[in-house]
């Protein structure tokens, strides 16, 4: 299977709260109809993680289908034009990033109920190719990330190669995502060795000129 993410900010002068409750309960309504899903997952940010303002993006939606012609059916499909009418009820269109991506499971630890999910934007070094770029994330960063005790599961979604043939390349190479059980074990987590680790073996493969845009989420397990 391949998965699509969709990052997005809510409808301009719509509250947080108003804007996560019709994502949750009115949204998945024409979502579930769509051809081809084989799972939907929403990630809603923590309310906390507004207390210093906006943050990049209000929520990251991940659809799964088993292919790229699963993916165009379902995007010409009469179902998916309802999609893209509710949207406008809550989403900043103008907002909206797409990648399609092949998923990698470094750490396959459950995701804990009521836990935290980490999502970070990740930008491959400039002078990397993609391919290189990719490998080293996978094969070489990725175990390094795994040893961090306290992370139960670790997830990199890399943009498809496909992605990069258009003239509009992808806002970012990938997200990495963790799943922790609490704040504090999140906190903890920035103690280890394990996580210096990981933190100085960055420079290796991510553009470090800017910071990686991180936000701090629960997730809704909508379909799967």
């Amino acid at each position: 299977m391949i998965k699509g993410c969709t990052l997005f900010k809510r409808k301009p002068g719509m509250s947080v709260e108003d804007f996560q409750a019709y994502w949750l309960n009115e949204h998945p309504k024409v979502v579930t109809a769509l051809p081809g899903i084989r799972r939907y997952v929403q990630s809603h940010p923590l309310a906390g993680g507004y207390r210093r303002g906006e943050l990049v993006f209000d929520g990251l939606a991940e659809v799964w289908a088993d292919d790229a012609a699963a993916f165009r059916a379902m995007s010409s499909s009469p179902q998916y034009e309802a999609v893209r009418a509710d949207e406008a009820e809550f989403i900043d269109g103008a907002s909206m990033i797409f990648l399609l991506t092949e998923e990698h499971v470094i750490k396959d630890g459950p995701a804990p109920a009521d836990g935290l999910k980490n999502i970070e934007m990740v930008h491959h070094r400039p002078d990397l190719d993609i391919p290189e770029f990719q490998r080293y994330w996978r094969e070489v960063h990725g175990p390094l990330a795994a040893q961090i005790p306290v992370i139960r599961r670790y997830v990199q979604s890399h943009v498809r190669l496909s992605g990069y043939a258009r003239e509009t390349k992808p806002v970012c190479d990938g997200l990495a995502i963790t799943w922790f059980d609490s704040i504090d074990t999140m906190r903890e987590s920035a103690t280890t060795e394990a996580y210096t680790r990981t933190r100085e073996d960055e420079p290796n493969f991510i553009d470090t000129d800017g910071t990686i845009p991180t936000v701090i989420t629960r997730e809704h397990v909508i379909v799967g």
